[in-house]
């Protein structure tokens, strides 16, 4: 007997959560594609009902109509399945080094990805010892032209990039210290391009100040950020060498070969 769209359940986004994740299920069950009768019968769902949630997922491309009638898992599912792959990776990589830099300096490091135009922290050592009265709990985000590491994704991003970026966010500030104009920022850029690391400047939250240097996978690209953090009086210049030891280690752990 066929599930009707007038089945009564607890939450009806539940409902459509449901079938969604059962339609998906049956189409990785299939090597190649499935009609949509198939699907419809396998779900139990009604075929409107199956049509309707299969054009969704379309649009939004976990699902691909290779011809009229035919359906097969989308492209989207792999890229997101090789991004949570990277992430999980790094944070593996990260943490044993992490830890023993925090050992060395006693203060915060931070381990932060990129997500659309934030930054996450994945993952943070610290103790109460630090003298850090802000933590960033794992899972915050902030805005990436206000982080070290958010800098060195912008600095990693084409100018054009850069420039929708600012658009888009209008580059607000938190502090007095905020870079909040295009020109600045490219300023900045220009510099961490030419250092190879990035500051933050109590542009996030007075009193803190940062530094981050990158975090490459084994195609050379930008995925993650290893941050220091510590009260604006206590940040130590000699951590940097430290600091970008322990990136470069974790780098060569994930396959990176520097050029040249």
């Amino acid at each position: 007997m066929r599930k009707s769209d007038t089945d009564l359940t607890p939450s009806p986004s539940i409902q459509v959560l449901e079938r969604m994740f059962s339609l998906m299920d049956v189409l990785a069950a299939k090597e190649g594609s499935a009609t949509l009768k198939e699907i419809s019968e396998k779900t139990q769902l009604h075929p409107s009902t199956t049509h309707r949630i299969l054009n969704d997922l379309v649009a939004g491309r976990y699902v691909d109509r290779p011809e009229p009638g035919q359906y097969r898992l989308g492209m989207r599912l792999l890229e997101l399945g090789n991004l949570v792959k990277a992430r999980l990776n790094v944070r593996d990589a990260a943490l044993t080094p992490m830890r023993e830099l925090h050992q060395l300096i006693q203060q915060p490091v931070n381990l932060s990805v990129r997500q659309a135009d934030e930054i996450v922290y994945v993952e943070r050592t610290y103790s109460e010892r630090s003298g850090m009265q802000v933590v960033r709990a794992i899972g915050g985000r902030a805005p990436l032209h206000l982080t070290s590491v958010g800098k060195l994704f912008l600095a990693a991003d084409e100018p054009s990039r850069v420039r929708a970026y600012a658009t888009k966010t209008g580059l607000s500030g938190h502090t007095k210290n905020s870079i909040t104009q295009l020109p600045n920022l490219e300023k900045e850029l220009t510099k961490v391009r030419q250092l190879g690391y990035a500051r933050d400047n109590e542009e996030l939250e007075l009193g803190v100040r940062c530094m981050a240097a990158g975090i490459y996978d084994d195609q050379a690209r930008l995925i993650a950020g290893l941050s220091i953090s510590a009260p604006a009086d206590r940040l130590d210049d000699a951590w940097l060498p430290k600091l970008q030891a322990t990136a470069k280690a974790i780098s060569t752990s994930l396959g990176f070969v520097p050029y040249g």
